[in-house]
């Protein structure tokens, strides 16, 4: 049987949140990938590439897996009632609900985190918090049908551990090679964890305009979801 993977589009995304997952799922065998925005029209990403989604939100059709990219574009993500309602009805649904980066702050939006481990961004982990999440700083983290990745490649991570939940590690392992998925980086700075400390605090520094608007998106978001379960 065909297995549908959705993938959303929005404006200020992380593009590579997107295609990276998308290249993995497009070569599992019967899978069929969908880029899903709210409409048809060509979606500006966070550094100015232009993508075309193939159906709209309203069009969507039932899906096994929805992954939800993340970006600067998530923080007006977060205060989307239609995406997020979206989001809720294809949880239901679904077999595997999945994000990459800051994405998780979307899925934690729409009521999908409660009680759930989940990572995210190393620079964003802690407003998993907020939505009621236990944060856990790993390249992927399984919690039953939740499956959330770091932060932009590790969404090819998490594709590839999806590959091989549904067609097995042969499959994903025969992806990998046919992608020359085979890290290697120049330099050890790939992670706060591994950076030298002075470049982490620039780097922290640099994101920090983006981090403020996004904490009061969270908190908006958060005190919605207090509402709901009143």
């Amino acid at each position: 049987m065909t297995f549908r993977a959705g993938l959303l589009l929005f404006p200020d995304l992380t593009q590579l949140d997107l295609t990276g997952p998308h290249e993995v799922l497009a070569r599992i065998p019967d899978c069929e990938v969908h880029v899903i925005a709210k409409n048809s029209a060509a979606v500006r990403t966070e550094h100015g590439l232009t993508m075309l989604p193939t159906t709209a939100l309203a069009n969507a059709p039932h899906l096994d897996l929805v992954c939800v990219p993340g970006g600067a574009g998530v923080n007006a993500l977060l205060d989307d009632d239609e995406t997020l309602a979206f989001l809720r009805k294809t949880a239901a649904h679904a077999r595997y609900v999945t994000s990459v980066c800051t994405g998780a702050l979307a899925l934690g939006a729409a009521g999908l985190l409660r009680g759930k481990r989940a990572t995210t961004h190393w620079a964003s982990l802690h407003f998993l918090r907020e939505f009621g999440a236990v944060p856990v700083a790993e390249r992927v983290v399984f919690d039953g049908n939740l499956i959330t990745g770091g932060g932009v490649t590790a969404g090819i991570d998490m594709a590839l551990c999806i590959a091989a939940e549904i067609a097995g590690q042969n499959a994903a392992e025969r992806i990998q090679l046919m992608i020359e998925y085979d890290p290697a980086p120049p330099f050890a700075a790939g992670s706060p964890r591994t950076a030298n400390p002075a470049l982490t605090a620039d780097v922290g520094v640099a994101l920090a305009p983006r981090l403020a608007v996004r904490a009061e998106a969270v908190r908006r978001a958060a005190e919605r979801l207090a509402i709901r379960d009143a």
